[in-house]
């Protein structure tokens, strides 16, 4: 297993050249891919990454996939409701999580707070979004899922830092337990 520090040396190496002709895309998309284990030390190690690459000249914005879960969560209409509901059943996870999940995947959830993001990083030359926080989207879905539904709009180099298990090439399992998946058209660093 090679390390992390070693991983995102590689990562950066990777951005600064940019994306290859091989490649199923050519949108700037670098998954650094991690044992799930390493998730804690992965937030301890974020701010030191973050600031080795202002050093290397990015303009670095954060999108904590968290702060943004819980930002659509608690601006939904349907809030209140759902907290209710779950006092009413607290033992009933199935259905508050389908519920959950309905939320952050409307037309004003998750997929558009990323979008956003993206859109306003348009046309700087050096700016590059880090996506945090991958894990809070269990159990309700996953990222490629969201990628996949942003085809076209990865205009900046964006980095996920994702817990999980690479599989193969383009093969992930994310959180090391959900069944693997091969729909990324990004570059994999590390896993």
């Amino acid at each position: 297993m090679s390390s992390l520090k070693a991983n995102f040396e590689e990562l950066c190496e990777r951005i600064r050249r940019g994306r290859e002709l091989g490649h199923a895309s050519f949108e700037p998309i670098y998954y650094m891919i991690f044992p799930p284990e390493q998730i804690l030390e992965v937030k301890r190690h974020t701010p030191a990454w973050h600031a080795k690459l202002r050093q290397e000249g990015w303009d670095v914005r954060t999108f904590s996939i968290a702060e943004s879960l819980w930002a659509v969560l608690e601006n939904d209409p349907f809030w209140g409701l759902c907290l209710s509901q779950d006092k009413a059943a607290p033992l009933d996870w199935k259905r508050t999580n389908k519920a959950l999940a309905d939320i952050v995947t409307s037309s004003e959830g998750l997929l558009r707070k990323l979008e956003d993001a993206l859109r306003t990083l348009e046309g700087k030359p050096s700016a590059l979004l880090l996506v945090t926080d991958l894990e809070a989207l269990h159990p309700f879905l996953r990222i490629g899922a969201i990628e996949s539904q942003l085809q076209g709009q990865f205009h900046v180099p964006t980095v996920f830092l994702y817990p999980g298990v690479r599989t193969g090439n383009t093969r992930l399992k994310f959180l090391g337990f959900y069944p693997e998946d091969g729909n990324y058209r990004s570059v994999h660093v590390g896993g």
